[in-house]
């Protein structure tokens, strides 16, 4: 049996119910029997790998196709929009974690590496250098006591695999205090701390220490977006997540998000989902997302 097979063996075995992953101490499991409708998140620094079906992501102007055996690694809080494009759909996901890979970049020493220059996401073939870990780590999750002493260091290999394959690049910016995706992070934190506020690009490149240009440059290239058509997408993902929830508060909902005109809301809602906020969200409802 091949890790990919095993793998697809204990995403089946532990998935949770249809559309809704389950999380493990930072690793996810994902199964749908279906197509599913697009939906809009906030995508945090996370490794994915499909193990059967296909999924497509989208990136403001780029498009991502995911298929099985691929991983695909994001390395900053991205607004994606994502849906499986063919079932039966399994996948697997870990969470990163940016310190564990500042460590790894001290302790693996220097390396030639040409610097990534696209956005904070990509995927590639998976070998078995990744697959194998991925597998191990999957096989803990049957034993809670073993995934406690035993997951860290195998999460820790699955980092470090990553560090030395075709998301090298990517990953060791995600790791650097330095890099243009450390900004951007920052920059997100920042704009996410305050997304229901107005806020004034000028107070933002201040505070994380760089220039309006520079900060709107950077901002673009990995995120596709100006740092104010993020904290819009990021409002309005708010909005459509409470109002799946709540389809009939829409006014209430908009101001939530730092809308005080809730016409504005409605117009901006349906501009990016293409659907009334109310209407969209009883859609929802009777439809298959995925939610990662």
């Amino acid at each position: 049996m091949t890790h990919l097979d095993e793998i697809r063996r204990g995403i089946r075995r532990h998935a949770g119910g249809p559309g809704r992953p389950l999380w493990i101490d930072g690793v996810f499991v994902f199964a749908s029997d279906r197509v599913t409708e697009p939906m809009c998140t906030v995508t945090e620094p996370v490794l994915t790998l499909v193990a059967q079906g296909t999924k497509r992501t989208v990136l403001g102007a780029h498009t991502f196709d995911h298929g099985p055996g691929q991983i695909a690694v994001v390395t900053v809080d991205l607004p994606l929009t994502g849906h499986v494009t063919s079932a039966p759909f399994l996948a697997l996901g870990l969470k990163l974690e940016p310190e564990t890979i500042a460590q790894l970049l001290v302790e693996g020493g220097p390396a030639r590496i040409r610097p990534h220059d696209g956005p904070g996401i990509a995927i590639s073939d998976a070998d078995d250098r990744v697959l194998d870990p991925l597998a191990r780590l999957l096989r803990l999750l049957d034993e809670p006591r073993d995934l406690r002493v035993l997951g860290p260091s195998v999460r820790r290999e699955i980092h470090w695999r990553l560090l030395t394959s075709p998301q090298a690049a990517l990953m060791r910016q995600a790791g650097t205090a330095d890099s243009r995706l450390a900004l951007v992070a920052s920059a997100i934190a920042w704009i996410k701390a305050r997304y229901d506020r107005v806020i004034r690009i000028d107070d933002l490149a201040a505070d994380v220490g760089t220039s309006v240009p520079t900060l709107n440059r950077h901002f673009r290239a990995v995120t596709a977006l100006s740092p104010l058509q993020y904290q819009k997408q990021f409002r309005l993902q708010r909005a459509r997540a409470a109002l799946i929830a709540a389809p009939h508060d829409v006014a209430a909902v908009g101001h939530s998000v730092g809308y005080d005109n809730p016409s504005q809301f409605s117009r901006e809602y349906r501009r990016m989902f293409g659907a009334p906020p109310g209407q969209d969200a009883l859609r929802l409802q009777n439809a298959s997302v995925v939610q990662e």
